[in-house]
């Protein structure tokens, strides 16, 4: 289920996902997660409620010790227990870009995927375009035009 980008959802839906504490201060949510098997790390910021030009957006970022990734304008987020995953997504425009970071502190990032590729058979697109269909396809259960958590 998609969930809406508050403190409190993020606190409660990834401190169990990941099985670690939140870190906060001010509008940011840490989690540092970590992965005795494979030796990896990363850690996972939420920024909630950052003004630009006079309107509130939420960002979304990961530091590696081999890379930095940034989601912007950041409408919401879903788990998975199964995946054991969480998927951050933004969209915009008939684009959806999303973050996806997963307990075993992996991390993929994928950005302007048109939206009628998440809506299109996943077996009949291009093999390049399939993994950002099948990873974000779950983010187009709703539709978003003129959509808020307040409904």
């Amino acid at each position: 289920m998609i969930q809406e980008l508050n403190r409190e959802s993020i606190i409660e839906n990834l401190t169990s996902l990941f099985n670690v504490e939140a870190k906060t201060s001010g509008n940011t949510v840490r989690f540092e997660i970590k992965d005795a098997e494979t030796n990896r790390k990363l850690a996972l910021e939420i920024h909630l409620d950052i003004e630009v030009d006079g309107l509130l957006t939420n960002m979304v970022s990961v530091y590696s010790a081999s890379a930095f990734l940034q989601l912007q304008n950041c409408n919401g987020f879903l788990t998975s227990d199964l995946l054991e995953q969480v998927t951050f997504f933004g969209k915009q425009n008939g684009l959806t870009s999303g973050l996806i970071v997963e307990k075993q502190a992996g991390c993929s990032l994928y950005a302007n995927v048109e939206d009628s590729i998440l809506r299109g058979d996943f077996t009949k697109i291009a093999p390049e375009l399939m993994m950002s269909s099948v990873a974000l396809s779950l983010t187009d259960t709703i539709d978003f035009e003129g959509f808020t958590f307040d409904d």
